[in-house]
């Protein structure tokens, strides 16, 4: 599928990997995706979420505040029926330690032997279900559209198709309606 890609779709692939490793998660799903289209602000299709104010920055604050809601591998209800608020135990934590205390180690440290943590880090992250469907989903909209090449554009739709992913869920929680996105991106795509 990748033999599809546009230079400037190819370019999402390294930069979402990127994205994974800047937010220290241990896989690359749609909300890296997303934040890699919005490195590509010269897109059509993508100018399409950022004219809507849905740029960079503001993605990257919704990944991170959305992640924090629900603690990975945590049941946060049941630990709630016990008296246990994970919300007040990370507010706490970073109080006294400083924010992202629970991060784990950042990517600045570096062995000189190894380079830098992110950039060994980058290439070694799994593909969630999401994002696979996510990408297959775009592959899909090319085809539909009569279409050889798979644009950013067409990455922005089968993001907001896969409606399971986080991708959509910023989108939505942006206040952006996924058809009408979907309308201003086929748009763009001709």
């Amino acid at each position: 599928m990748l033999e599809r890609f546009t230079d400037d779709a190819r370019r999402t692939i390294p930069l979402a990997l990127e994205e994974a490793a800047r937010l220290q998660h241990p896989h690359v799903g749609t909300e890296h995706l997303l934040l890699a289209l919005l490195h590509l602000t010269e897109d059509p299709g993508v100018e399409v979420l950022i004219s809507a104010g849905l740029d960079l920055e503001t993605a990257r604050a919704a990944v991170l505040r959305m992640l924090a809601e629900r603690p990975a591998g945590v049941d946060a209800a049941a630990l709630e029926t016990i008296g246990i608020d994970l919300t007040a135990v990370r507010e706490a934590v970073e109080a006294a330690f400083g924010p992202g205390a629970l991060d784990g180690p950042g990517d600045a440290a570096t062995d000189p032997r190894r380079g830098s943590r992110l950039s060994r880090a980058v290439g070694r992250r799994p593909w969630t279900r999401q994002a696979k469907k996510a990408l297959e989903l775009s592959l899909r909209e090319t085809l539909a559209l009569k279409q050889r090449a798979i644009r950013p554009g067409h990455l922005v739709l089968g993001l907001i198709r896969e409606n399971e992913g986080l991708a959509a869920r910023v989108v939505r929680d942006h206040g952006l309606d996924p058809a009408a996105v979907r309308t201003a991106v086929l748009a763009t795509l001709g």
